[in-house]
């Protein structure tokens, strides 16, 4: 009895994408659509940039990281969301095991997102602020290091995040959520989980603070600099190059900030359940583009490479 019982709480019952049969057909196309899109958008801006040696620049790297990570964060959500979309809600289960590799997936993107738009602020302060020691500052494994050392920080803090809840007895099944996720984890069981949410808080107010924190100081001081000169050149160059990253800046934090904030409602489950979704599908699926289409570099090598494909 016992063991049927462990057994059953092994397999989860997931809520997945709500859609009645009349809109799943709808829904399916939809997403998978989104989903081939922001495939090949970020596949094809890494690729773009991986053949065209002139585009090997920190800044350009930075894009790849980006669009990897994209690639990545959707790829942790749309697929298991397509694969359930014809299936009667009743009847939509996952392991206990990939739910866990689901909900780690998922926090690894969104802390990994933070860092790398830290990264490229920086890079922006120093190539805006000290252009002259920028190649020298900016290396090429200056880039790596840095990634790396905020890929590892993602790692550790989302690794203890996920952890906590893993340690947790389980006397629930239903996931009533889209996906799987931390909260979703530790509601599975009847234990405390104040260490949990101290930890979750913590983890939150760390991530957002200083990924805020260390934006907002940045453009301060780049800001401060583009006021102290008076060469417009310069500083049409910075707003082009800093409007790109703060429209990708604040698409990621209003969209993870919305989810955050009705957590506190609710009343509004439906909504922020929606918008856990739209977080692994908007900033994807507009990267690509804001970074291929407006950067004047990666706009012209695209053209070149449409005009030879037309003349062929």
């Amino acid at each position: 009895m016992m063991m049927n019982q462990t057994l059953d709480l092994d397999l989860l019952q997931l809520e997945g994408l709500k859609v009645t049969p009349e809109t799943s057909v709808p829904a399916f196309v939809i997403l998978l659509l989104i989903y081939a899109f922001i495939m090949t958008s970020n596949i094809g801006l890494v690729a773009l940039i991986s053949m065209e040696t002139s585009l090997h620049q920190p800044m350009y790297l930075l894009f790849c990281n980006m669009s990897v990570n994209d690639v990545f964060g959707a790829s942790t959500i749309i697929p298991a969301l397509l694969k359930d979309v014809f299936v009667p809600a009743s009847n939509r289960y996952i392991g206990y095991t990939l739910c866990v590799v689901q909900a780690f997936c998922a926090h690894f993107y969104a802390s990994a997102c933070h860092g790398v738009l830290m990264i490229m602020a920086f890079d922006r302060y120093v190539a805006i602020c000290s252009p002259l020691r920028y190649a020298t500052i900016m290396t090429g494994r200056m880039v790596v290091k840095l990634s790396l050392w905020s890929w590892a920080a993602s790692l550790v803090l989302v690794a203890v995040l996920v952890g906590l809840s893993v340690r947790l007895s389980r006397c629930r099944r239903v996931i009533s959520n889209p996906f799987c996720d931390n909260a979703s984890l530790f509601k599975l069981s009847c234990e405390s989980v104040l260490i949990n949410n101290i930890y979750g808080l913590g983890y939150t107010v760390v991530l957002l603070g200083s990924s805020l924190g260390g934006v907002t100081l940045t453009y301060l001081r780049i800001a401060a600099a583009c006021l102290s000169t008076r060469s417009k050149a310069l500083n049409g160059r910075a707003l082009q190059t800093c409007a790109t990253h703060l429209s990708l800046y604040v698409i990621m934090f209003v969209s993870g900030g919305v989810i955050i904030a009705l957590h506190r409602f609710p009343a509004l489950s439906d909504q922020r359940k929606l918008a856990s979704i739209l977080f692994h599908v908007v900033p994807p699926a507009l990267n690509a583009v804001i970074y291929g289409l407006q950067i004047k570099a990666v706009r012209q090598k695209i053209l070149v490479l449409f005009t030879r494909n037309t003349d062929v």
